[in-house]
């Protein structure tokens, strides 16, 4: 395998964008970056990659805004399309999304070595897209990088040998770390532009089909989210989706009583977290996240991939009628628990994941 060739880095999502941000840095000028524009909203993706430091992008492909299914097949035509022009020593995704299949699918029709970023991750919920889409990936890719012992042992499980896996801690614990000292003063702008103290607000975010597409259930959610803030204020950096979906459904006043802003670059949204109470959100990253900024996260999903942090930082809220009873104690008791999590460590690792995930890439394709 040549020792010079491109590898081609799979992006199309703000959490993609995040977690590979340093490894597309300490792969300098090997990375062929490839944007699919599965987020095609300039505050969800374009913003990131110029904050987060990251080149233009070698290819650029506009699946956005379309169904699942259209999404990966476009994405699998797109980036045929590429690899047949500049085929790449390697191909490199992160997650579950319909990019990381579509890329996945990609590689794996040019016989090209896959490597999975994240891997293992399981919420055994087979209503979920993601779940599907991260297990179609770990089984094809060629290296799968586990972030826990947890999903290195649920790999092993599923019969992948081995050899094709290597346990590397998760990019995100860096990530944050850096961003919590390059981000606090524009946190702090914000917190004083809304009149906001320490430990005294929340952060919501909302985004998955689960709990937006669904009149009810967003319904259900901003009732609950404008409960907890008649006690907190509630600090709503709204998706695009959601923005989108309430405006279809109707449901304008019943987000009278949160504090809606515009979705923020990373470095300020995590500082913004640090300093918050805890945080609401259906967010994979942000449980993730929480266990850097040691602040607990109510979890608003049927189920979850992250068992690492369930009981400690994060807690699963699986209806909006549970939402309110949840909350209440995490605020009453919020010093202590803060105090608490303070002293717990991460399960996701240190700040050198990026490095391990780079060192074993590079070991597979020059090996």
């Amino acid at each position: 395998m040549s020792r010079d060739g491109k590898i081609a880095v799979v992006l199309g999502t703000r959490p993609e964008i995040i977690k590979m941000a340093e490894i597309v840095r300490l792969l300098g000028e090997r990375v062929m970056l490839i944007h699919t524009g599965q987020h095609w909203d300039h505050m969800m993706s374009g913003h990131f990659m110029e904050q987060l430091g990251l080149p233009a992008p070698a290819v650029s492909l506009q699946v956005g805004g379309t169904t699942r299914a259209l999404q990966i097949a476009e994405t699998l035509a797109g980036l045929e399309q590429a690899f047949a022009r500049n085929t790449p020593v390697a191909v490199m995704v992160q997650g579950d999304t319909n990019t990381v299949v579509g890329g996945a699918l990609a590689a794996n029709a040019r016989s090209i070595p896959l490597i999975h970023v994240e891997a293992g991750l399981r919420s055994f919920d087979r209503a979920m897209p993601e779940e599907h889409n991260r297990i179609v990936t770990d089984h094809l890719a060629d290296l799968c990088l586990a972030p826990t012992q947890v999903s290195y042992d649920l790999l092993r499980s599923e019969g992948i040998a081995e050899g094709r896996i290597a346990m590397t801690g998760n990019t995100i614990v860096g990530t944050v770390e850096r961003a919590l000292h390059t981000g606090a003063d524009a946190a702090r702008a914000i917190t004083t532009r809304l009149n906001l103290t320490e430990r005294d607000y929340i952060v919501a975010t909302i985004h998955r089909p689960e709990n937006t597409d669904d009149p009810t259930q967003l319904a259900a959610i901003l009732q609950g989210l404008g409960t907890v803030a008649a006690s907190c204020p509630v600090i709503f950096p709204i998706h695009p989706r959601t923005r989108s979906r309430i405006a279809e459904f109707g449901l304008e006043s019943s987000t009278s009583s949160l504090t809606m802003v515009e979705p923020l670059g990373y470095d300020e949204f995590v500082a913004l977290c640090a300093g918050a109470a805890l945080a609401i959100s259906d967010s994979g990253g942000i449980q993730e996240e929480a266990s850097v900024w040691k602040r607990p996260v109510v979890v608003l999903r049927r189920s979850t991939e992250r068992p690492e942090v369930q009981g400690t930082f994060a807690r699963l809220c699986t209806t909006p009628d549970e939402l309110v009873s949840i909350v209440a104690p995490l605020l009453a008791d919020r010093n202590a628990i803060i105090r608490r999590l303070e002293a717990t460590p991460s399960p996701y690792g240190d700040s050198h994941a990026a490095l391990r995930c780079v060192q074993a890439t590079l070991e597979l394709i020059e090996g």
